[in-house]
């Protein structure tokens, strides 16, 4: 039935972009892709017509959904009957479709890039990052065939026309900080169009001053300065960690593209907000705050969350960490290294999962701040939420982080005030 589905959504999908013709930017990566994807919308949705993926719609299912307007139908028949005579009507009649869509791409599995690259041309292409322990690294034999997945996004760019009329033969927008992303650049095409964004040097569009601030619930955010031919412009967005940065940095650079000053670019993404379960700020019980990053984890952005408790000074912070998953024959290494950071930044560690155990081996084995009295240990989120109401006081800063088989959202549901 999923291959059916799968199969009718693709055909569909091919017909509506070979008759409406958007600009197609796509964004894939191990981590940052829905922030990075927001971003570009942000930036893009002041001057253009724009759609992007909603909630998780980043697979074979989700993408055509979103080319066609479209929500699931689940399991039921007759509501996917009625979707697919929605898709018809939107092939066969002329309607108000978005100048750009803004698609964001996942890679659970070998092929998974290839498939949606075969029925949607990409103009845009951005690689968000790799990271030294990637995420589904499980499914793939080696890191570098997850890298020449994910490379398959700027390998074979779609030409278009840009709003000054111009003919661009694709555009790649990779992360210049990221070395496995930065070493794409041997795999794309003759006449491909390379931008790197990044703090790095190399960079092009190149970001620079990156401070976080913090005075209440309500007025929270950061700043940096953006750099692109001479000329610098500041930014200051509603997000706390630099990961948000690198995700504007692709915003930045492709609205440049499409003929957005960076003016006008910095207006935008002051409204550039971070989704729910990433890195949003919470109200928790006794006067505390809870940092909610429980939509998914990897080592790289557990490692960024991280830093963004350890900007909270003068506070005591707590950080309950979950299994990260997904990680193959990094699961030891990747989840040691957070080990390594926490030992340095937490006052408390809560680890949840049999994964996670090496967190907390690993940070009493590191000289820091936490004491082997102050690290505890829960097999699920269930048996960690109350334990830690108990040990919660007034003033503290609570980091909650696991991937989402972990279901750390129960721990959120327990101390938010």
């Amino acid at each position: 039935m999923r291959r059916i589905l799968q199969f009718i959504l693709k055909i569909l999908a091919r017909f509506v972009l070979r008759k409406y013709k958007p600009i197609v930017v796509g964004i894939t990566g191990s981590v940052g892709k829905t922030s990075t994807k927001e971003a570009v919308y942000a930036v893009l949705k002041r001057k253009f017509k724009v759609r992007r993926n909603l909630r998780n719609y980043n697979n074979e299912i989700g993408v055509p959904l979103t080319v066609l307007g479209l929500e699931t139908g689940g399991r039921n028949i007759f509501k996917w009957i009625i979707l697919f005579l929605k898709a018809l009507r939107l092939i066969l009649l002329k309607t108000d479709y978005p100048e750009i869509l803004v698609l964001e791409m996942g890679a659970d599995k070998p092929g998974d890039i290839k498939y949606l690259l075969n029925f949607v041309p990409v103009n845009i292409g951005i690689v968000t990052a790799i990271g030294e322990f990637p995420v589904h690294i499980e499914f793939f034999p080696e890191k570098d065939d997850l890298v020449e997945e994910k490379a398959n996004m700027v390998k074979c760019l779609s030409s278009f026309r840009l709003p000054n009329n111009e003919r661009s033969s694709g555009i790649a927008v990779l992360n210049y900080d990221d070395l496995s992303v930065r070493g794409m650049r041997d795999k794309i095409k003759s006449g491909t169009k390379l931008i790197y964004y990044g703090f790095g040097n190399g960079a092009d569009v190149k970001l620079s001053n990156f401070e976080p601030k913090f005075s209440n619930l309500k007025n929270f955010g950061a700043s940096f300065k953006v750099e692109l031919n001479g000329s610098i412009v500041p930014v200051r967005i509603n997000a706390l960690g630099k990961q948000y940065a690198y995700a504007c940095g692709a915003g930045i650079t492709v609205g440049v593209v499409l003929g957005i000053n960076l003016v006008e670019i910095s207006q935008a993404l002051k409204k550039y907000k971070v989704m729910e379960g990433r890195g949003n700020l919470i109200k928790g019980i006794k006067n505390t705050i809870i940092i909610d990053e429980t939509y998914n984890a990897s080592p790289a952005a557990t490692l960024a969350a991280l830093e963004v408790l350890e900007q909270f000074e003068g506070r005591r912070k707590i950080a309950v960490l979950g299994d990260m998953l997904e990680l193959g024959e990094y699961t030891e290494i990747g989840h040691r290294r957070v080990g390594e950071k926490v030992a340095k930044v937490a006052d408390l560690l809560f680890t949840v999962g049999v994964r996670a155990k090496f967190i907390s081996d690993q940070a009493r084995k590191t000289s820091g701040k936490l004491s082997e009295e102050n690290i505890f240990e829960f097999d699920t989120s269930d048996q960690a939420g109350l334990p830690l109401q108990k040990q919660i006081k007034s003033g503290d800063v609570i980091l909650v982080k696991g991937s989402r088989f972990m279901r750390m959202e129960k721990i959120i549901e327990e101390i938010k005030g």
